[in-house]
């Protein structure tokens, strides 16, 4: 796996199988983040906007395909290379699964023509495709996204994700979401519950309590905790608790606030409860991780 963290930024390629693999890419800056990467014309491209919007841009600029939230982009074409050249616009989620295009046909061998762009007429040209991301497929991407797994089993719960979501973008049925997730089949239900997830966060040094998160989005209780966790996988403050810490983690990184600025700005009153709670999630102090990324 590859990552590149900068502080509001974050950058990860992850290998998937030979020729098949995921990127997650977050902007939470206030800039737009440029990503650039080769990507030969022998692959086909599934991109996925979770949050915020942004470009991807073709031929020297001379062409351009926008991606909003909650929609998907398809591209493949045999007859010319379709390097990735994104601009991901401020406080922008993306993710992109990116496969040899006989990797994709081996998924899909004995279903050729249930694919519209792997029929025989087809399967020489090129294939875009914008489409809105259903509840379900939504649902998905915020377990790739967000995750809370033990690491020794973290890389094959990310391949099943992946392979999952492949599957359901190709789902047709219509009752696909209301048969696997109740609660989803309320499109606004998912709305409220990513506001409140965007409500912690924002506020993740005073955070709201239950009851005033459940009120704000205007969802029960029992909603709310129900909800966050079909959709994220956890609970709404064990949630807000890993993403704290990583907050915290990366912008000790940038070495530009000490630890007691850290802990203050992720709601910590004091450097020693801040110390412990990272201690929980890493096994070692504030300190100590600095200086073992500086040593190593």
């Amino acid at each position: 796996m590859k990552e590149e963290n900068i502080a509001e930024r974050s950058y990860e390629k992850i290998q998937i199988d030979e020729g098949f693999f995921l990127l997650k890419i977050q902007n939470n800056s206030t800039e737009i983040q440029k990503v650039n990467k080769e990507i030969n014309r022998s692959y086909i491209q599934f991109h996925f906007c979770l949050k915020g919007s942004g470009k991807f841009i073709f031929n020297d600029g001379r062409y351009a395909l926008d991606v909003a939230e909650d929609n998907s982009l398809l591209l493949y074409n045999t007859q010319t290379d379709l390097p990735l050249n994104l601009e991901l616009n401020s406080n922008s989620w993306l993710i992109s699964v990116v496969m040899t295009i006989r990797k994709f046909h081996s998924l899909f061998s004995k279903e050729a023509n249930y694919i519209p762009f792997l029929s025989s007429e087809n399967k020489d040209k090129k294939y875009y495709s914008q489409e809105g991301v259903s509840p379900i497929i939504a649902v998905i991407l915020n377990q790739i996204m967000n995750y809370n797994v033990h690491k020794s089993i973290k890389e094959l719960y990310i391949k099943g994700k992946v392979y999952e979501l492949i599957a359901l973008f190709f789902n047709r049925s219509e009752d696909v979401d209301i048969e696997q997730c109740p609660f989803l089949a309320d499109e606004d239900n998912v709305r409220r519950i990513k506001n409140a997830k965007e409500i912690i966060i924002k506020r993740m040094a005073e955070p709201p309590t239950l009851n005033e998160l459940a009120d704000e989005i205007g969802l029960s209780l029992k909603k709310l905790k129900e909800g966050f966790k079909q959709i994220y996988g956890d609970s709404v403050y064990s949630f807000l608790f890993d993403y704290k810490m990583e907050y915290a983690r990366k912008i000790l990184e940038s070495g530009e606030h000490n630890v007691n600025e850290v802990g203050l700005k992720v709601g910590y009153s004091t450097a020693s409860h801040f110390i412990t709670a990272f201690k929980k999630k890493y096994g070692t102090t504030p300190k100590k991780y600095l200086t073992s990324i500086t040593n190593g």
